[in-house]
């Protein structure tokens, strides 16, 4: 095996698998480093966005993680809120992804970790450019102005090796020896709180929930927890579950009564064997910066939260998917240095928005709400607030992960942010939509690289005579007239990770150019 490649990336779990075919479909070669032979059995990171399951889509497994979900359709994978337990009179439907379903060209999944990174570890086998070292983990890390040296060590063995690369990466998770061997310094927020994590089976728990049909994850809000959640999701369709609740400091597997949580919490007791139970400080992290130099970071390894309203692994495939082209494009002499700053400057202020804007959010609302109302002291003025969080949504809407204000995103002000408006309409710095019923069809007309969807004629040419002067690779698919009355413009410029670059109407081969230069980070070359 050579020991030079285009990019080292150190964790191979679902982000650093995501990125390494990200780079790999565009010829660009990798060498993963992951610590384990096989995925870790742990039911974490399910509920997988309308948006992630397009980045399945683009690396060509979307079909193979349908086939992978543990619960068979027909079942269900909605979420639901209760007050007080479980079984409680007091419910209603929450994070329901359909009501954002529109606007995006796949349907969301819910399926665990472990089944994602199967899926993802077949699909880097079939790609030759990737190269996986499997039980093997990074111990050094040095960088000079041409590349970096990775040194890696066996876990169970005495073999050592020097990786180099172009570029390092950083997908180690929470404890990244990546970051911290660059030098990134990282910001925390923490909750002074304990949280037990608790994997069981019950065929009975299933039986009691079939009162609420198409569930797949159940949040419970109790005054005694302060907003903190005492959280169920479904493993699989009729036994396997998963939970996590805060617990007093100082809790072990011995001097705590894991069992009596799960009935306080469900408002009944039943039968339930335990597979796992382990624990984690509840704080929110996130890195200062995203690069140092040749070295970037990526999902955990960036950012982390406590498992609240299933941002993680979605926040860690886009950090993929738009570091992966940006770090091709420089690779293949199109791209920049502002390029590649562009990472961080858009994917480090949407994870500050996430966390602010609706993981603490969410803590900081239901703890106010449970605060000022009391079914045992106020029926009415309960259930009028009840009725009015029912109604108001639970954060699916106002998600919407968006770039404006980027340096790479001309027509934009502002900052990048998670908060956003979803539309149909093309607009700079977002997703591009679906267009009403062809939204299959413009998603198939989108390649690994930039793509031009224009109306007329001489738009389409200024656009190929700048990039190729501008050595630009870009598609020019035909497009349909419906697209653009969807759009609501007549030109759109889509990104390699699918978001608008730039959109509007009839251009000037010189205005062609000058869009392209500053999409690309070239402007101030």
């Amino acid at each position: 095996m050579s020991n030079s490649f285009d990019v080292v990336i150190n964790g191979g779990g679902p982000v650093g698998l995501g990125l390494a075919i990200e780079l790999g479909q565009r010829g660009i070669r990798s060498c993963v480093v992951e610590r384990y032979p096989d995925p870790q059995p742990i039911p974490k990171g399910q509920n997988l966005t309308q948006r992630t399951a397009e980045h399945f889509q683009a690396w060509g497994c979307e079909a193979e993680l349908r086939t992978a979900h543990p619960i068979p359709e027909g079942g269900g994978i909605g979420g639901m809120t209760a007050y007080g337990q479980l079984l409680s009179d007091h419910t209603y439907d929450w994070l329901n992804r359909s009501n954002v379903r529109d606007y995006y060209f796949a349907e969301n999944a819910r399926l665990p970790q472990y089944a994602t990174e199967r899926v993802l570890r077949a699909r880097a086998a079939e790609i030759p450019e990737i190269t996986v070292l499997y039980g093997w983990s990074g111990e050094g890390l040095e960088q000079s102005p041409d590349g970096v040296r990775l040194q890696i060590r066996e876990r169970d063995g005495d073999g050592e090796q020097v990786i180099e690369a172009a570029y390092a990466v950083g997908c180690d998770g929470s404890r990244s020896f990546v970051r911290d061997a660059a030098g990134i310094s990282e910001t925390l927020s923490d909750h002074n709180r304990l949280m037990a994590l608790l994997v069981f089976r019950s065929e009975q728990l299933h039986d009691l929930l079939k009162r609420y049909p198409g569930k797949a994850f159940y949040n419970v809000l109790h005054p005694d927890y302060e907003g903190y959640w005492l959280f169920f999701g479904r493993v699989d369709y009729g036994l396997s579950w998963f939970f996590h609740a805060p617990v007093p400091y100082g809790t072990t597997t011995e001097n705590f009564d894991f069992r009596a949580l799960l009935h306080k919490a469900v408002g009944q007791t039943f039968d339930l064997d335990f597979d796992h139970i382990g624990f984690w400080d509840l704080r929110v992290s996130l890195a200062d910066t995203y690069r140092a130099g040749r070295v970037f970071i990526a999902g955990d390894a960036a950012h982390s939260h406590p498992p609240y309203g299933g941002y993680g692994i979605n926040t860690g495939f886009e950090d993929a998917r738009n570091l992966g082209w940006k770090l091709a494009a420089t690779l293949r002499g199109w791209g920049s240095d502002a390029l590649l700053d562009s990472y961080s400057a858009e994917r480090q202020p949407v994870f500050a928005s996430t966390a602010r804007d609706f993981i603490e959010n969410f803590i900081h609302e239901d703890r106010a709400f449970l605060k000022a109302h009391d079914p045992q002291t106020d029926q009415d003025g309960f259930a009028k607030a009840w009725r009015a969080r029912a109604e108001g949504g639970s954060g699916v809407e106002d998600f919407e992960p968006n770039y404006e204000g980027s340096p790479i995103v001309p027509q934009t002000s502002g900052r990048p942010s998670a908060k956003g408006s979803h539309s149909l309409v093309a607009r700079a710095g977002h997703h591009l939509p679906p267009a009403g019923a062809e939204g299959r069809t413009v998603s198939k007309a989108l390649g690994h690289d930039f793509t031009l969807l224009a109306h007329t004629p001489g738009t389409a040419q200024a656009f190929k005579a700048a990039a190729e002067e501008l050595n630009i690779p870009l598609a020019i698919p035909e497009s349909a007239p419906d697209w653009h009355r969807h759009w609501g413009k007549s030109t759109v410029l889509v990104r390699p990770d699918g978001f608008v670059g730039w959109s509007g109407g009839d251009v000037t081969s010189g205005d062609a150019r000058t869009i392209l230069r500053q999409t690309t980070g070239q402007a101030g070359d």
